[in-house]
């Protein structure tokens, strides 16, 4: 017999990206008291690995628990961004209610409708916060407005679209039922947590059912598997069985059982139905299998992940600097397999399959970020790799060809729509919507294929001088459409090996924007400029000057270098072509053709010329 614990809430925060989640949760954890000074200094704490911090996103879900009025607070942070939607999926069936963060000035953006649907789809009670009142042009009761009526295009019933709303400053720390009167404490969200979220309902009675929805792993302890005990109890040393998505069953034992403790985790002697709960020793736990009581095992409903839009080719680096120069320790195939197997096992949305040749792997993903995070982190571990163009997954639907299109919102002052028209218009975009607003800035929304998006940020940033705001979400799968223009400039091809010259750089620098500086290690078939015609031209970086005992007026000119151009790795995972790759090492990123010497390029050429 099902019933409802009332001394825990369990609960999703869901937003956009940038609109407050993890500040909010800053706010929560300093208001419940339970903390010592030291470990709530900094900001945003539970975005705790280095690339969170650097980029100032959430890529990871976390789990932390707060005790207020003695009912314990389950609160699961989850990422902003499309790219990182696998995160939001699986940690949703964790939740019984979620807060909906919107920001008080720019309302609900894209991801606010994915994460809101999938909220909805699982039958979370959603509680809307309005955020960032205290911003000068805070607009709260048009925002709520809005977020009702996104609530009514997702189809919510009519019990959901009586939700409960509240406004508050995640920085400023505090929450209010009324907009035009700032508080000084954020407890008015605590206590409409824990009169509008229901408790998690339980069957004590039964047979013990947790679906895995979490990975973590330790070197000390193995695999940890986090989920939300649906049935029964669990204690250290219990026998259970796993059950796998073939159907088959694998028998196990828990070694270790752990609840989330404010910041971390502390282990009891036993869980029951609603707490969520982290197991150690099992052997293989996968995410979607059901741990269950081996006398009276019942499979749960496995978690439904979207499909990936996006594939690379993951390769060995085969470039003649390998290894070289402070260069990654891990080089082989062996090694880049191993790691993207054991990523495979905590990124849900991620799809790994053997291409090719056997040092060749196709990873996919929802996107250029999701698939970058991945690559950035390998490389800090210390792994070297080459990795391809990024290239959309087409599929046949109904007989006919489909690609996957997205939906492109981007904000702009009114004065450079021209230009962010004429960019989403070359690249097959379709407007679907246009809104100006009283503060200069147009808001305008496109259908437009997955592979129209790559290359797209930088171009728009440029053509806008920084002021565009541009976000992306998966839309559906439609037909294939005609192609989209490729890059418009060629490249310059090293077909020297050595270190770049001063000399040589200034008289290139002339027709082209250069990659290298003065000293930088160079091979041939690397890429070490683009050219300002469309076409890719052979070029002899490493050439010194002449040194004669001939002296003549003007022939000793100065030398005014300009500074390379230092790209980002998702920045050269869009600019490359077909026949190029981004060599990825721990200390830099190079950009190669994947045919190194002249002769070859032009045998390829010859062959696809003559196919």
């Amino acid at each position: 017999m099902n019933t409802r614990r009332s001394d825990i809430r369990n609960i999703a925060i869901i937003a956009h990206v940038d609109h407050g989640k993890t500040t909010l949760v800053d706010c929560l954890i300093k208001a419940s008291g339970q903390f010592r000074e030291s470990q709530v200094q900094q900001d945003c704490i539970l975005d705790s690995n280095d690339l969170e911090r650097e980029r100032g996103i959430t890529i990871l879900a976390k789990n932390i628990a707060l005790n207020y009025m003695g009912v314990k607070i389950n609160i699961i942070d989850t990422p902003g961004h499309a790219d990182f939607g696998g995160e939001v999926e699986r940690v949703l069936q964790m939740a019984d209610g979620c807060l909906v963060l919107v920001d008080a000035f720019e309302g609900p953006r894209p991801q606010t409708r994915f994460v809101l649907q999938k909220a909805l789809e699982v039958g979370l009670q959603p509680i809307v916060v309005v955020n960032k009142i205290d911003r000068s042009d805070a607009r709260p009761d048009d925002v709520l407005s809005e977020t009702f009526d996104l609530f009514v295009e997702l189809g919510a019933d009519d019990a959901t679209l009586d939700f409960p709303y509240i406004f508050a400053s995640g920085r400023a720390g505090f929450a209010t039922h009324d907009p035009a009167v700032f508080g000084d404490t954020i407890k008015p969200l605590l206590d409409m947590i824990i009169e509008k979220v229901p408790g998690p309902a339980t069957n004590s009675a039964g047979p013990f059912q947790m679906m895995v929805t979490s990975l973590a792993y330790s070197e000390f302890v193995g695999r940890i598997a986090t989920g939300r005990i649906v049935g029964g109890s669990i204690k250290p040393g219990q026998k259970v069985v796993l059950m796998k998505a073939d159907g088959s069953k694998v028998n196990d034992q828990v070694v270790t059982v752990e609840l989330f403790d404010k910041l971390g985790r502390a282990a009891v002697e036993e869980a029951t139905a609603g707490d969520i709960v982290a197991l150690t020793g099992l052997e293989k736990p996968e995410i979607g299998d059901t741990v269950a009581d081996p006398l009276n095992p019942i499979a749960l409903p496995r978690i439904s992940v979207d499909e990936p839009t996006l594939s690379m080719l993951f390769t060995i680096n085969s470039s003649p600097l390998a290894g070289q120069n402070g260069g990654g320790k891990y080089l082989t195939s062996r090694h880049i397999r191993a790691r993207l197997m054991r990523e495979l096992e905590s990124n849900v949305a991620l799809r790994i399959e053997e291409f090719g040749e056997k040092d060749a792997f196709k990873v996919s993903g929802r996107g250029v970020l999701h698939l970058a995070i991945l690559i950035e982190t390998m490389r800090r571990e210390g792994y070297e790799l080459s990795v391809g163009k990024p290239t959309v997954i087409r599929k046949p639907i109904d007989g006919k060809m489909c690609e996957p299109f997205e939906i492109l919102v981007i904000d702009v002052p009114t004065d450079y729509v021209g230009p962010v028209m004429e960019i989403v218009g070359n690249r097959r975009g379709e407007l679907v919507e246009m809104t100006a607003n009283d503060h200069g800035s147009t808001h305008l929304e496109f259908s437009i294929p997955s592979r129209g998006l790559i290359g797209i940020r930088t171009r728009m940033l440029n053509a806008t001088k920084g002021e565009a705001v541009i976000h992306h979400r998966f839309e559906q799968y439609k037909p294939v459409e005609g192609s989209v223009p490729h890059r418009q400039n060629g490249v310059l091809v090293s077909q020297e090996r050595g270190r770049a010259v001063g000399f040589s750089l200034f008289k290139l620098q002339e027709r082209a924007e250069m990659f290298v500086g003065p000293g930088d290690d160079v091979y041939e078939g690397m890429i070490v400029g683009e050219n300002s015609r469309d076409n890719d031209m052979v070029v002899n970086p490493i050439k010194e000057k002449q040194l004669t005992n001939m002296r003549a007026s003007g022939s000793d000119e100065n030398i005014q270098l300009k500074p390379p151009r230092k790209m980002s790795l998702e920045a050269a995972l869009e600019y490359i072509e077909d026949d190029e790759y981004v060599e990825v090492t721990p200390q830099v990123i190079r950009l190669r053709k994947i045919r190194l010497t002249e002769q070859e390029r032009k045998r390829e050429v010859r062959s696809s010329a003559n196919a």
